[in-house]
């Protein structure tokens, strides 16, 4: 590595490099299992290390690890030092952050709800068009009712607030049907089960600490552990994309420069494009498309080329491709591809050159200082000067100890949000109805009561009536008895008298 240059590895007439400064157009590394594409991004990862640019990289089988530590001599290592004619090459470790999406072997790598949005959610959770739509409506009403989604029990708080108030909700913001939401929350009990409850959540992620230098000026790389992230492989591609658009969301303009910001390494890249629908795909495609004038290079890792849609496979212009066999119909297909998309060299057929690379060798185009790609190169690539392999626990352990960073995020956090404050909504909601359920039955008791004594009334009125009426007979049948023997009645029969 000179100047401003990677060294890649070398054919035995010239040493074959990278120009850091075509590293933001991005690139793509292809090649069968064990052919050495894990090697490569290791060599790659700790020569943008020292050139002073930070690094993300995936590590699905942990032996990228071994980047943190110095590399040591081997004769097979030696003999390819020599055959390129690599000088000074002097084994060291990088600065090393580990990540882990559970927190067991790094940092605890968290985003929140908001953060990761509808459309990313939706393809997460395998969502027909119809429940992303009620999705779409749930975060709308959050942001309008200004209800942060920091969690899943969030969300599902949110889901079903969103389902209880359809009726009102819908004349603003579109039908909202009661099975969908039941589908919906079914999705994110499998989610759980995953392992993406401890995905979400706080502290958060925060972006600058993924581009950090250390004293000397080199690049710190960060690992994201994945050898159990990548047994849930739609967390884990959903992730790695979140993370490339936040990145080109949070950074600024930079344009072209000497060298990128980050380097983002995308391993197993055919997890994020296999089951990506049409609208998700034409975001990556943008995102990839923009995040360069940000100055970040994305790397795409994956065994085939036509793993990669052609939208995106066109934005890729660094190639290194390792061995492809021809084995099968779709082998043939996949490595016609690959030679299809080298600028062709007259020294060798490329499709030929493919099925016979070796281990440690491939087939190399790289943009130069005007961005025309270069004719293909068949390379025997440089080795590195970290470990290859793995560190051990203790190892592990001891940097992570070190780590400027711990403490940070291990304790989760759960302030209030939307769970908390529906909740409470709920409750005053609740609390509401039945101080009115007691107002409306103390007012019916009181009406109650008024009624009885209305009747009481009536009914000691006629009793009093009667008495007085019957004494007044009782008096009149006396006087009249007496009179009748006193006061002639009248004419028509009626008591007069004197």
């Amino acid at each position: 590595m000179e100047d401003n240059t990677l060294l890649l590895g070398g054919n035995g007439e010239r040493q074959i490099v990278l120009d850091a400064a075509m590293a933001n157009r991005h690139g793509l590394i292809t090649g069968a299992t064990g052919t050495g594409k894990t090697v490569t991004l290791q060599v790659l990862a700790e020569s943008f290390s020292r050139l002073g640019v930070p690094v993300f990289a995936a590590d699905i089988k942990g032996d990228l690890s071994g980047l943190a530590t110095a590399g040591k001599p081997h004769p097979k290592i030696d003999e390819r030092i020599d055959h390129i004619g690599i000088e000074g090459h002097a084994f060291e470790g990088c600065p090393t952050l580990f990540w882990d999406l559970f927190g067991d072997k790094g940092h605890p790598l968290r985003t929140t709800v908001s953060e990761m949005g509808p459309l990313l959610l939706a393809s997460l959770l395998e969502l027909n068009e119809t429940q992303e739509g009620i999705l779409h409506i749930a975060f709308a009403v959050a942001d309008d009712e200004g209800l942060l989604l920091l969690d899943l029990k969030d969300l599902r708080a949110m889901l079903n607030w969103v389902a209880d108030n359809a009726r009102e909700l819908g004349r603003e913001y579109g039908n909202i049907s009661r099975t969908s939401v039941n589908a919906i929350l079914r999705r994110l009990l499998v989610l759980e089960e995953s392992g993406g409850e401890q995905f979400f959540g706080e502290p958060g992620l925060h972006i600058e600490h993924l581009m950090q230098t250390d004293f000397s000026g080199r690049g710190v790389i960060s690992l994201l552990d994945a050898t159990r992230l990548y047994h849930s492989p739609r967390i884990y591609a959903t992730f790695l994309l979140w993370l490339l658009s936040e990145l080109m969301e949070e950074l600024p303009e930079r344009g072209d420069a000497e060298r990128p910001r980050l380097v983002f390494f995308f391993d197993e890249a055919h997890l994020l494009f296999s089951t990506a629908p049409r609208a998700l795909l034409e975001k990556i495609t943008q995102v990839v498309r923009l995040i360069r004038s940000k100055g970040v290079g994305v790397f795409f890792i994956t065994q085939y080329p036509n793993d990669v849609p052609d939208e995106v496979i066109g934005q890729l212009g660094n190639r290194i491709q390792h061995a492809l066999r021809a084995f099968t119909p779709r082998d043939k297909k996949a490595v016609k591809v690959a030679a299809e998309t080298f600028r062709p060299n007259p020294a060798f057929d490329t499709f030929e050159a493919i099925t016979r690379l070796g281990v440690g060798e491939a087939l190399v185009s790289t943009l130069d200082e005007k961005g025309v790609p270069s004719v293909v190169e068949r390379t025997l690539m440089a080795p590195p000067r970290s470990r290859i392999g793995p560190l051990s626990d203790a190892e592990r352990s001891e940097l992570r100890e070190r780590s400027p960073l711990k403490g940070l995020y291990e304790q989760a956090i759960d302030r209030e949000s939307a769970y908390e404050r529906l909740r409470k909504r709920e409750q005053e909601l609740e609390e509401r109805r039945r101080t009115e359920l007691q107002a409306e039955e103390e007012r019916r008791r009181r009406e109650k009561e008024t009624k009885a004594a209305e009747r009481r009334t009536r009914g000691g009125g006629r009793r009093r009536q009667g008495v007085l009426e019957a004494m007044a007979k009782s008096v009149a049948r006396s006087i009249g008895s007496s009179i009748g023997r006193r006061i002639v009645r009248g004419i028509l029969g009626s008591i007069i008298g004197r």
